[in-house]
């Protein structure tokens, strides 16, 4: 659709059909990204104006530039200190993230996509974040937009932080030792009278915790307890940690997958524990030491694809559903969904013939998979791996593999790195 941005804050005509009110959302949701990307930019004029104003005027230097947060907090409705992100936001964007940038002022990245990747590359110095910036988010040769604008936010944040690790581990293994230190509980009301309870953990604590409230969830309701999924976890971990039932302590399956050569200490290509996402290959190694570890093989082609399995039975049996959940990185292979796998579904629905093959199942959660049994909904999957659907409206979204088990390219050198930040720096300064 070709509306200005005053037509499509009109809203669509009466009597539009099925599939122009899908392009007028299309077309609102690339209105808004572009509108945060404006936001910025002003918001650093905004700075850049009161600093000038502030040293002409003689305010002492440790001074200059205050109330610009607050400022942009009163005119957004958000409070100061999310008006400082927003500030500390658009002053990266700006001057170090052009790449990203540019997305978001043609309309194909959201504001939170951004903060995502200047989240996961803080550590980094400016060079590799630039790398980044311009992996991720150049367009290629021909002008079509990346890959990463179809990436749900799990993924997107996945991507930046196996890079981040592949650039400069030492910094994401020292900024992660840092960040253990920030360990807290926090509760806070909830409607209704109840509460929330939150805990910022180490990652092999946090997802060994869900793990185990999983596990109880799992065998109370095997055994016929009616509570849901989430009141029997919500139940047991009170029960645990007020020591309210006494029981014997379970084991917990903590699921790590890494290449051979990382765990025998011969590479370090980032590791990835299930429910979390990737980590540096080192602190893998660090967790494992000291657990008692089970090693189960998963082989890959050349490229890093896994290997397919396939069953003669409509029901993806538990190693081949295990195979799926590991190669979809646990993440609905839904664009822009970020939910975990609930369901092994047939991209090509079984009545229809499609087999029970790993080149015909994908994970998805419960929303995406009932969506998709809907009316008028069709899928394929496609030979480079990718799940092309196709929705009532007759639009068509394809989901890119997952690669997250790509052989790593031979390390560079010192001085091999250094040319590759010189060519970024140049593609920049053109």
């Amino acid at each position: 659709m070709n509306e200005t941005p005053n037509q499509l804050l009109t809203g669509p005509p009466p009597g539009a059909s099925e599939a122009e009110l899908i392009d007028w959302i299309t077309g609102l949701e690339n209105l808004k990204c572009r509108a945060e990307a404006i936001q910025a930019e002003a918001a650093v004029r905004l700075d850049e104006a009161t600093r000038a104003r502030h040293t002409e005027a003689g305010v002492p230097a440790r001074k200059v530039g205050d109330g610009v947060a607050s400022q942009i907090a009163l005119a957004r409705r958000v409070s100061p200190a999310k008006g400082a992100k927003l500030l500390g936001l658009a002053k990266i964007l700006t001057s170090e993230m052009p790449h990203t940038f540019a997305l978001m002022k043609a309309g194909l990245f959201s504001q939170w996509q951004a903060t995502i990747l200047a989240r996961e590359t803080a550590c980094l110095s400016l060079q590799d974040r630039r790398v980044i910036d311009h992996e991720l988010c150049a367009r290629t040769p021909d002008g079509a937009a990346p890959k990463v604008v179809t990436m749900g936010l799990r993924q997107l944040e996945n991507t930046a932080k196996k890079l981040a690790i592949t650039l400069d581990q030492a910094s994401v293994v020292a900024r992660a030792a840092s960040a253990e230190k920030d360990r807290r509980v926090r509760v806070r009301p909830a409607p209704d009278t109840m509460t929330w309870l939150g805990a910022m953990l180490p990652v092999k604590d946090g997802v060994a915790v869900f793990a185990a409230l999983d596990q109880a969830a799992k065998a109370a309701q095997a055994a016929g307890d009616q509570r849901t999924r989430g009141q029997v976890m919500a139940d047991t971990l009170v029960d645990r940690v007020t020591g309210r039932e006494a029981g014997a302590k379970p084991k917990v399956e903590v699921k790590i997958v890494m290449t051979a050569d990382s765990l025998t200490n011969t590479a370090d290509q980032p590791a990835m524990v299930e429910g979390y996402g990737p980590v540096p290959a080192a602190w893998a190694r660090e967790a494992l030491a000291d657990a008692e570890v089970f090693v189960r093989r998963l082989l890959t082609d050349p490229a890093g694809q896994l290997v397919a399995m396939e069953s003669r039975s409509r029901k993806a049996p538990d190693g081949l559903a295990e195979f799926i959940a590991i190669r979809d990185e646990s993440i609905c292979r839904t664009n822009g969904c970020d939910a975990p796998i609930r369901n092994i579904d047939h991209i090509e629905r079984h009545a229809d013939g499609g087999t029970t093959s790993a080149d015909n199942l994908q994970g998805l959660c419960e929303r995406c998979n009932q969506a998709k049994e809907s009316l008028g909904w069709r899928s394929r999957p496609n030979p480079d791996g990718s799940i092309t659907t196709i929705t009532p409206t007759g639009h068509t979204y394809t989901s890119p593999p997952r690669d997250p088990w790509r052989p790593d390219p031979s390390p560079l050198s010192p001085a091999e790195r250094k040319l590759r930040r010189v060519l970024v720096e140049h593609v920049l300064a053109a």
